[in-house]
């Protein structure tokens, strides 16, 4: 029996009960007696732009400290949200893609067009390409999580939320310098470093940062190597300056660099296509690329967890990201403090990728891009007694070049003929028979898709934005605060994606139907167009069989001008789909401008409770569709817009320790960009309207003084109410013959190239989300401190694409990381033995894809199996 949204909810707060009801049983004192003594922690956060406590904030955040994720050896994102309800976050095609999301709402890395949905922010300054932040998170004070829509104080582009890390500053005490070493299983061997040095005692301080991490693969090659793919390669470095003449100015310069070499990433087949699971005699792409002259690996359904692949080569996956920072805070008078931050960013990118999946040389992908930005925001800020407010402007610029090329290798032309079956045989040998009679003459036939032909595309993006913003909190009562906030923001963006196709010898590229006459409209590129083509050369050839056309005559010769499209190098490209057809460039000016803000009261019943309701608004911009896409399809997506509505609260009982933040909420998002694979490129465009209810809850309890337990769980029910051209179904459709529901063609021969994904699930968002952790504190002696921790987490089910295809689930798991912590307070001297996925669960990493021309066929992106290691960190 399927489990409703609201049992789910009742579940996660009858543990909630459980919690409280066994807490209310502890040990009695008085409030007075056990404020200080609480080892309930004060959480100090920013996510309203200014130093609050955790308790008394009317926003759901998660907040983390530096020392809290050292000790658990949390070293990215990616680490990061497995301990925080409702975020996602996960690698896909190369270690330069990423994906984050909030609540169900996140964005795709896979296409330059698209804004991240999850605003993300290093020290203030923000992050315009999530990949930027897949690197490690060395050296860093606290990170907080916010969710919900933050349209009102933050740089941009938060419809869904946002991730705000603050690294640690320079400083004169010279007692935070430290030195780490974590080595671990698959060859894992990390180093970082820092320390601060005081040039002038109070007045001028400097910081230095640096890290590398290496590890070797998770998943074999079987031709190439084993443990090869998915390794670790990277490094970066930070260096600061704080300067500080006066108690109320400080000026901080921030430089950091850091670079990504790796081989990523693995993913092995999920569904083969050897032969059709339900339909007996079919056969697919798995089945004759094993034969001759393929002589390809090809892997059973079962075999997707023995983490081997086969490919041509190793893909390449590089990154470099470097940045400069300033920050000015300057306290006018004790109420007034003004704030500037300036910014350039620099991000590069380079993928070269065996985009077949398989050994046999068919065809690669090549993805170069580099995104250049500088924001200034400047920022007045008023702190009183009843009434607190900022005010600010907010500028943003970036260009962004991407050059991307999908190439054809040696044995495409046989691959591309194979699928016909002999079919075409007739004509080619026809064409050959009559070359050969006239002496060559008559050309012969030409190859349907040759060896190095590129599909290229060159896009560049020039992007301004402008923002004022303004929000204020004012007490009506002592008890009762009032929080608006309003933002303007204008967006401007001249938009250019030019698309060629790159013949070998400088041949051009003769669209098909243009040789044919073909009467259908251009814009439809089908396999028809080619059987079409097929069927009048086919009548010309038995007509000079009979003699009934002498090709000596102008007739005859015009009458083989339907030969001519099977005597032109790469007269397969056009009929084969729209990633090898021609298609028009794109060149735009998009112009928008749009009002989001917030309106919150809190009600804060004593200095350990509040609740809070809010309502809040979000906004990203929209853009073009960077890869090739079909004719039919539109380019141009417009810009994405978020509502929320939450309800909140947050308790300290502080006589049983025990602290439970709780918020529900009510997300819906209009125009929201989708992006998901079709198997021949991304199909990037506005669904319509996306809803999401969800719940959350974190608590935190100390039985004992030793004892501390955390739960945190989070119900996203998101679906699209709107979606009337998303993708179909592939490999189900394929292995069953069952028409996706969702198709609404009346005729059979000609489907609609979309599917109404109405009432669907997005991709990679789970419904449920939990994580129960334990942490037992002792010493072994006087001065060595130590505790044990194990972290319980379950993922519920989700399907992997948008599409919802059948075979695109994956079930719910379940996660166990431990770890042994040592302080050898003596030495200042940090050990930790930890393990992650110490029960080496089996899952796929949240997405899926239907493999580019291989229809009925899905691969999917492999998770880390079971990880183990050590740690060492000497502070000084």
């Amino acid at each position: 029996m399927k489990t409703t949204s609201f049992q789910r909810s009742k579940v996660a707060l009858a543990i909630v009960t459980s919690l409280f009801v066994s807490a209310a049983h502890a040990q009695e004192e008085s409030t007075e007696n056990k404020e200080d003594d609480s080892y309930l922690e004060t959480i100090t956060v920013t996510a309203q732009k200014r130093i609050q406590n955790l308790q008394e904030v009317p926003i759901a955040v998660t907040a983390f400290s530096g020392d809290e994720m050292g000790e658990a050896v949390i070293k990215d994102l990616y680490d990061l949200q497995k301990a925080v309800p409702a975020l996602g976050a996960f690698q896909s095609q190369s270690a330069t893609q990423s994906s984050f999301s909030i609540r169900g709402v996140g964005t795709s890395s896979q296409n330059y067009g698209l804004e991240s949905s999850v605003g993300l922010y290093v020290d203030g300054v923000y992050r315009a390409r999530q990949n930027s932040m897949i690197n490690n998170l060395i050296d860093v004070e606290a990170v907080e999580v916010l969710r919900g829509p933050q349209g009102t104080l933050f740089g941009k582009n938060t419809p869904s939320g946002a991730v705000l890390v603050r690294t640690i500053k320079p400083s004169h005490d010279g007692d935070d310098g430290f030195v780490e070493v974590t080595a671990g299983n698959y060859g894992l061997l990390n180093f970082a470093g820092a320390m601060s040095i005081s040039a002038i005692e109070d007045v001028l301080a400097f910081r230095v940062t640096g890290f590398t991490s290496d590890r070797d693969g998770i998943v074999d090659d079987v031709n190439l190597g084993d443990e090869v793919l998915n390794d670790r390669d990277r490094w970066g470095a930070r260096l600061q300056m704080l300067y500080t003449p006066s108690d109320n100015f400080s000026l901080r310069i921030i430089a950091d660099h850091g670079e990504i070499d790796e081989i990523c990433c693995a993913a092995p087949t999920q569904v083969s296509n050897f032969q059709a699971r339900e339909i007996p005699g079919k056969f697919g792409s798995d089945a004759f690329l094993s034969q001759p002259p393929f002589n390809a690996t090809v892997f059973g359904d079962d075999e997707f967890y023995d983490r081997k692949v086969a490919v041509s080569f190793l893909p390449e996956s590089s990154m470099e990201d470097r940045g400069l920072s300033a920050e000015i805070n300057w306290d006018i008078d004790d109420k007034f403090t003004l704030t500037s931050i300036s910014a350039y960013r620099s991000f590069e990118s380079y993928d070269n990728i065996d985009s077949d999946f398989t050994d046999a040389d068919l065809f690669g992908t090549t993805n170069d891009a580099e995104q250049d930005s500088f924001s200034q925001e400047i920022r007045l800020t008023y702190a009183g007694d009843d009434i607190n407010y900022i005010l600010g402007l907010y500028y943003f610029t970036q260009d962004i070049d991407l050059d991307y090329s999908l190439y054809t290798d040696d044995l495409f032309n046989t691959f591309y003929m194979a699928n016909f079956q002999g079919a075409l045989d007739p004509v080619l040998n026809g064409i050959d028979q009559i070359s050969a009679l006239t002496g060559g003459l008559v050309a012969p036939s030409a190859e349907a898709a040759p060896a190095g032909v590129g599909f290229d595309h060159i896009a560049k993006q020039e992007h301004e934005s402008y923002a004022i913003f303004g929000q204020v909190d004012y007490k009506l009562t002592d008890k009762l605060t009032v929080t608006a906030g309003l933002r303007y923001t204008d967006e401007t963006k001249d938009l250019s994606t030019r698309y060629f196709e790159n013949m070998p010898d400088g041949n051009t590229f003769v669209p098909f139907f243009d040789s044919i006459g073909d009467p259908s409209t251009p814009e439809s590129i089908v396999p028809g167009t080619l059987i079409y083509g097929a069927g009048v050369a086919g009548a010309v050839l038995q007509g000079i069989s009979a003699g009934l056309i002498d090709i000596t005559t102008p007739e005859g010769q015009q009458a083989l001008q339907a030969l001519v499209p099977f005597q032109t190098p790469g007269w397969g490209f056009q009929p084969l789909g729209a990633t090898t057809a021609q298609r028009s460039d794109i060149v735009e000016t998009l112009e928008d401008d749009q009002v989001t803000g917030t309106l919150k009261f809190s009600y804060q019943f004593d200095r350990h409770s509040m609740a809070y309701i809010s309502y809040g608004t979000g906004y990203k911009s929209g853009g073009t569709n960077t890869d090739r896409i079909a004719e039919g399809f539109e380019p141009i997506f417009e810009a994405e817009t978020s509502e929320s509505i939450e309800i909140g609260w947050k308790k300290d009982f502080v006589e049983q320790d025990l602290r439970i933040n709780a918020a529900a909420h009510h997300t819906t998002v209009d125009d929201f960009q989708a992006n998901t694979f079709t198997g021949n490129g991304f199909n990037l465009q506005n669904a319509g309207d996306y809803k999401i209810s969800g719940f959350e809850l974190e608590a935190t309890w100390f039985p004992t003084d030793s004892t501390e337990i955390n739960f945190a769980y989070a119900m996203v029910d998101a679906e699209y109410d709107s979606f009337e051209r998303g993708n179909c179904w592939n490999a189900y459709t394929w292995h069953t013959g069952i028409v996706d529901p969702g198709q609404e063609s009346t005729d059979p021969a000609n489907p609609n190239p979309y599917c109404n994904r109405t009432g669907d699930r997005p991709g990679g968002e789970p419904e449920d989300f939990a994580i129960l952790s334990v942490k037992q504190e002792f010493y072994l002696s006087d001065t060595i401190y130590s505790y044990l921790q194990a972290d319980y987490s379950y993922t519920g089910d989700m399907v992997l694409d948008g599409s919802n295809d059948p075979y695109a689930m994956q079930d719910s798991y379940n996660l166990l990381n431990a770890r042994f912590f040592v302080k050898f307070e003596d030495y200042d001297l940090d050990l930790i033995l930890w393990g992650r996925n110490i029960l080496d669960e089996e899952y796929i990493n949240r997405t899926n894809f239907n493999v580019p021309i291989q229809d009925g066929k899905m691969n999917a992106y492999v998770s880390e199996p079971a990880t183990y290691g050590i740690t060492l960190k000497k502070r000084f």
